[in-house]
């Protein structure tokens, strides 16, 4: 019998209770990425089935959008990596072990992210925060709770889009 979902396995250590849910999140996401991603080709992580966005442009923008609202959420604005990251994420790579580079940089920024998960006082929650250049209106906890759903939601596109490929081609590994 598998596990139950991060979320029914109890407390994440040292995470504060009202960011529980988030840290379950990024959990969730990193089990199901890993499982998918795993043994694609790299044509399989570059294609766009229907015109749909890539497995690998979601595993990018889910790892790179974490690192940025994460940043946002420190009050910090994003760097000039940050930024070229971000316009890097649609160009494919088609190097031959493109499913492992995918996985170790969304585990990092996962890692990254329950680090400041535990670091965050739940007082601060309710800071204000402003997002983007243009510094539209957020909170801290606003943020890490849409890193999470940004996230979760990237994943879920990820694995629809894997699925669908799987059943056309066989996977290597």
């Amino acid at each position: 019998m598998s596990q139950p979902e991060v979320w029914l396995r109890g407390p994440i250590p040292g995470i504060p209770a009202l960011l529980q849910p988030v840290a379950h999140g990024l959990m969730q996401c990193r089990e199901e990425l890993i499982a998918r991603v795993s043994g694609l080709t790299p044509d399989q992580i570059s294609a766009r089935p229907l015109g749909a966005a890539s497995v690998g442009f979601h595993a990018r923008h889910a790892a790179g959008s974490l690192d940025r609202l994460f940043t946002y959420a420190r009050g910090e604005s994003l760097s000039p990596a940050q930024q070229t990251a971000l316009a890097a994420e649609e160009h494919p790579d088609f190097a031959s072990n493109i499913d492992r580079q995918l996985i170790a940089a969304f585990d990092a920024a996962v890692e990254r992210a329950l680090e400041k998960l535990r670091t965050t006082k739940e007082s601060a929650l309710l800071e204000a925060r402003g997002v983007g250049r243009a510094q539209l209106p957020s909170t801290v906890i606003g943020l890490l709770f849409h890193a999470a759903e940004h996230t979760q939601r990237h994943v879920g596109q990820l694995v629809t889009t894997a699925k669908a490929l799987a059943s056309q081609t066989p996977r290597v590994g």
